[in-house]
């Protein structure tokens, strides 16, 4: 089993459209694929067609208990489960802390999906926090979305100097381009200028288009309601780059 978490501190770039879209297109390509939803506001189970999760889910994930496992939910779409998010993931942080060895405690719980699942999917919530650290411990790889900006530069830094800092070498880092608007002379310039500053960001870019902003309407990944998009072509080919990612660490 893979473990795929989709991050960046910065908000507002696109990350829970691609964790629902990445997981959706490893589904389709085969892969049985549970999507984790981290962020408490449970964006990324809304946009699957779910509610969120049971009450207490968070105090049972941070206790070890096994009967948490229970709460993952089918979606619509073979091969593609849900562990849904709920308002109570706020308090997770604190929850998380008063575990034993607290920043490994989602990698330790990953272990009991290993015999149902080939991918995991972690969406993410923008925060360095206790829940941070779990991510980058229990991860085998972080695809970073980055708008063609300065300021996502700054944050992907932070990332990569964090992970220095605490000598976690084990997580590979792979940023790409998100919500790209090439009718921008600012997002053309600085896309340009972030191929030749980051040597390991993703050949593909996946563009700004309204066809995104109406997954929450549609209630359905990209793909499902509007297959022949020029967003949904972009995140198929970031699916297949980031798959070969994976096997290669295999």
């Amino acid at each position: 089993m893979k473990t795929l978490a989709i991050y960046n501190l910065k908000g507002g770039v696109g990350k829970t459209a691609s964790a629902v879209n990445l997981a959706y297109l490893a589904a389709q390509y085969g892969w049985n694929t549970l999507l984790w939803d981290l962020d408490p506001q449970a964006a990324a189970t809304w946009y699957l067609g779910l509610e969120p999760g049971v009450q207490d889910s968070v105090k049972k994930l941070a206790r070890g208990k096994r009967d948490w496992t229970d709460s993952v939910q089918a979606t619509a779409w073979p091969r593609l489960s849900c562990l849904p998010a709920d308002f109570d993931h706020r308090h997770l942080d604190q929850y998380l802390r008063k575990a034993e060895h607290p920043a490994f405690q989602v990698r330790k719980l990953l272990k009991d999906f290993q015999s149902a699942f080939d991918l995991v999917v972690l969406d993410c919530p923008p925060s360095f926090s206790t829940v941070t650290e779990n991510l980058f411990h229990a991860a085998d790889l972080i695809a970073v979305p980055i708008i063609p900006s300065q300021l996502s530069l700054r944050s992907y830094e932070q990332m990569v100097r964090f992970l220095e800092g605490e000598k976690i070498r084990r997580v590979k880092l792979y940023p790409f381009l998100s919500m790209v608007d090439n009718r921008r002379k600012q997002h053309r310039d600085a896309g340009i200028a972030l191929r030749d500053e980051i040597p390991n960001l993703l050949a593909t870019a996946v563009p700004y288009a309204a066809a995104v902003e109406a997954m929450g309407r549609h209630r359905a990944p990209l793909p499902v309601h509007q297959p022949r998009a020029r967003a949904t072509a972009a995140f198929e080919q970031l699916w297949l780059e980031i798959a070969e990612k994976l096997h290669r660490e295999a």
